[in-house]
Order: structure tokens, then sequence, then C-alpha cells
């Protein structure tokens, strides 16, 4: 299974992504991961989620592969709303979400962290929406999570990379560690938060995201719509075999 949870500790549901060479997530992927994140949140028991990846880095996005194996718009539909639907699981679950990135963080990737109530990295870790070299359009909303408004089009429009200094210094990381350590950082703020009484800090990220003033949900959607228009234009199928041929 591309996505798994564990309960290490009272208190902490730990969901793991595993979906190799890349953990470029499929439809199913997706869905996979937004049910879980929702599970977790639902459970009484669990007090915080901590979100991890194994592999060589945190997420690569989509599967550009099963999109272009897809002679209709099936799979890239299934993708923008599997996508859509862990976003919002991210940020609707009941209880916070911290985001342990290490290596790349890309498209998809963005949009799990962006959404996230605490990141933490390690000191690979990097981030970047490849979007516009794909042919797609998405996840501006979240990186704007992470970055100032324009750094935040800078980095879209150029496709260009950001490491985890940068974002701990913009305050969008928490805590910035050596690989060996991610684990266990992310544990120990998960911790913290767990010994809180649950029904407050369910209260609270009620609170918080009632004081948001991004509309993740419906700003990610709009976003997508460009996709669509690209896709049917063309544009799209092309940039995204281009990728996978290598130029």
């Amino acid at each position: 299974m591309p996505v798994n949870t564990q309960q290490p500790e009272p208190g902490i549901t730990v969901v793991t992504v595993d979906a190799p060479p890349v953990n470029a997530l499929t439809v199913r992927g997706w869905f996979d991961l937004a049910e879980a994140v929702r599970k977790a949140g639902e459970d009484p028991a669990t007090h915080v989620v901590v979100l991890r990846a194994e592999g060589r880095g945190f997420n690569a996005g989509v599967d550009i592969k099963e999109i272009q194996a897809d002679p209709g718009y099936g799979a890239l539909i299934g993708a923008n709303q599997g996508c859509a639907a862990a976003f919002a699981a991210v940020y609707d679950c009941a209880v916070p979400v911290i985001a342990a990135v290490h290596g790349f963080c890309l498209g998809g990737g963005i949009g799990l962290v962006g959404n996230a109530d605490v990141v933490v990295a390690s000191e690979d870790a990097t981030f970047a929406l490849p979007e516009v070299d794909r042919g797609a359009l998405g996840a501006a909303t979240h990186l704007a999570r992470l970055v100032p408004q324009h750094l935040m089009r800078a980095l879209y429009y150029t496709a260009g990379t950001i490491d985890a200094h940068q974002l701990h210094h913009h305050g969008s990381v928490y805590a910035v560690v050596p690989r060996a350590d991610l684990d266990e950082t992310a544990l120990g703020v998960a911790r913290r938060i767990a010994a809180k009484d649950t029904r407050v800090i369910r209260a609270a990220k009620q609170a918080i995201n009632g004081i948001d003033v991004q509309p993740v949900h419906r700003s990610y959607r709009f976003e997508q719509g460009f996709t669509f228009e690209l896709n049917l234009a063309g544009v799209s199928d092309a940039a995204r075999q281009d990728f996978l041929d290598g130029k």
C-alpha cells in the first residue's frame, strides 16, 4: 500500500507515504492519502497527525505516466480531484497535522505542506512547483502560504526551487534538522500537542481555520480550471510527454 497508518505513541497517528520510486501518487494513492488523514482526525484517540514519507523524497506530485497512458481525461480529472481531496483532508483534519519533509517536495507535495499546521524539514529538503514545465497550473494557493507573494510568483513562473533553510527564514518551516533527526523532531512537536486537552486543540483547529484569510479550497479549484483549459488546448499533453522523454 502506498499509504499506511501507525500509532507509535498514545495520541499520535503517523501517516506515511511509501510509493517508490519517488512518491508520485496515482489517482488511487491521492484518495487513499485523503482517507487516511481524514480517518485519523475522526479517531477520538488521535490528538495529532504526523504526515511523513519513506524513500528519496517527501512527494513528487501526481503520477504523470498514469495520466499519459489514459487516452481520455479520466486520469487527469481523477488526479485533480484526488489532490483536492488530499489537500482538503490535511486542512480540514480535526486535529493538527505536522508535515515532516525530507528530500524533494514537488507539486502535490506543496499542496500537502502548505495546508499542514506545522512543518518540520530535514536539511536536504527542497520545495518547488514545476507545474508550468508540465503544462499545468495549481498549488500556488499553497505555495503562497509558505512564502511572501512576490517570491511565490517568481518561484511559480520560473519553476524555481527553495530550500528548507529559506522557508525557515520566512517562518513557514518550524525547524530544520539533520535527516537522521527528522522523525524524532516531528514526534517531539507532536508529543507537545498530544499532551494538551484534545477538546481544546480540536476547537483551536476549527477556530484557526475559521479566521484564515485564504479560502484554500476555492482558490485551488479555481487554479485547476486553467489546467483543464491547457489540456483541452493540447498544451499539457505535449509538455508531459517532453518530461517523460527527458527533454
